[in-house]
């Protein structure tokens, strides 16, 4: 039996050595973040559709709004006069009258802002723009004008009109 023998061939080049550059794993930058969340938002605020764009643009007013009824709130807190005694009654009387009227501002306001609250959460909720009596949408241009309100405009219409009858 004749054996074989191989030839080998042995190369007088020497192999590249392909140098990798090693990973690091390091955190990206708060920056980094905060632009790839912009970046993400924008893409997102992209894709909404046109009732969804409007939608956030009432949010974003209601936000607004609040913060504006808040502070006003609390410089009146900070400034109502408190029960002072006059020697003349015309300027007690005055000055009770001034109380008074304060107070029902505050009232209104503060009633305001629960209005404001919970038109954010009916967004947030996704049932912000169906009337609470009919259960129809209510139209974008009445929410824009008044972005607190519950009813679609027949349906107040016929609530003030109720209103009128009892009064009169």
């Amino acid at each position: 039996m004749k054996k074989n023998k191989k030839s080998v061939k042995l190369s007088t080049k020497p192999k590249k050595i392909q140098k990798t550059k090693p990973t690091r794993s390091t955190k990206p930058s708060k920056k980094q973040v905060a632009v790839k969340k912009q970046v993400t938002k924008k893409k997102k605020a992209d894709k909404l559709t046109p009732k969804a764009k409007k939608l956030q643009d009432i949010r974003k007013k209601l936000l607004c709004q609040k913060e504006a009824l808040l502070a006003e709130a609390e410089e009146a807190l900070n400034t109502l006069p408190g029960q002072m005694t006059f020697p003349d009654m015309s300027d007690q009387a005055s000055a009770e009258t001034e109380r008074s009227f304060m107070l029902r501002l505050r009232s209104r306001e503060q009633k305001l802002l629960k209005k404001i609250e919970e038109a954010i959460e009916r967004i947030d909720n996704g049932t912000f723009g169906i009337c609470d009596s009919c259960a129809l949408d209510i139209d974008m241009r009445r929410l824009e004008a008044r972005p607190v309100t519950t009813l679609c405009i027949d349906c107040k219409t016929l609530q003030e009109e109720e209103e009128k009858l009892r009064e009169g």
